[in-house]
């Protein structure tokens, strides 16, 4: 169990999360019945139905009419590509390829250590990786990992990464992404960026910084990702 000082469904939900994140449970699966885990813990079953409201209402498991409460995985596809297009000539919706273009262990900037809670001394793991369609490149990505727990990844041909790198990091180092906070930002492409992206040198960008977390709250991931501003949207919908 968590901290003693957390109401008792608090530290239920910290607990279930901690199993996630130690592979105990598997994204996708059933969580233990109520009468299994109420034996489990102890605790009423009131208390127990708290503790999975609260991660229901997170996002983090739906609960299924007749068949249980299952844990569930995140789309951080959909999220970043909610806000760059990413369509054909024919207007049809594609989700780009990727390609790593380097990977390089170093120690993070600083304020990059301090998102990941590492010491600025500590080795991380730094990929650059491009997003394309039909040869066109849509977004430029940096992105840090925590040398320790990724080591493997340096192990790995980096033509072999996977499209997409979350399953790749469940898959190879056992680290499950369960959450991320995004930030939205606008600047002028440098030289480089433009380059790559195919744009004039200043020309406006949109960047968007993730803080990846694992199910128990811990920085796994620390991702900025540059795309021209001309291809970006922002859709709410105010009801």
């Amino acid at each position: 169990m968590t901290d003693e000082r957390l109401p008792l469904y608090q530290r239920l939900r910290d607990d279930m999360l901690a199993k996630i994140a130690a592979g105990e449970w598997t994204p996708g699966g059933a969580i233990p019945t109520e009468a299994e885990l109420t034996r489990h813990y102890g605790v009423a079953v009131g208390t127990l139905r708290k503790a999975v409201d609260t991660l229901v209402q997170d996002g983090l498991m739906k609960r299924s009419q007749g068949r249980g409460t299952f844990i569930l995985r995140p789309n951080f596809e959909g999220s970043l590509f909610r806000f760059f297009r990413q369509v054909d000539a024919h207007g049809d919706r594609r989700i780009p390829r990727s390609r790593i273009l380097s990977r390089h262990l170093e120690p993070a900037p600083g304020d990059i250590a301090e998102a990941l809670e590492l010491m600025e001394t500590e080795q991380t793991i730094r990929l650059e990786r491009i997003r394309q369609l039909d040869g066109a490149t849509l977004l430029h990505e940096e992105i840090w990992l925590p040398a320790t727990r990724f080591d493997a990844l340096m192990h790995i041909d980096i033509a072999d990464f996977g499209n997409l790198l979350y399953p790749f990091y469940e898959s190879h180092c056992g680290q499950l992404i369960g959450s991320a906070r995004e930030t939205l930002t606008v600047e002028t492409a440098q030289a480089t960026i433009a380059d790559i992206l195919g744009i004039g040198t200043g020309q406006p960008v949109v960047m968007v910084e993730r803080l990846a977390l694992g199910y128990d709250r811990t920085p796994l991931e620390y991702r900025r990702s540059r795309g021209a501003a001309s291809t970006f949207r922002y859709q709410v919908d105010i009801s």
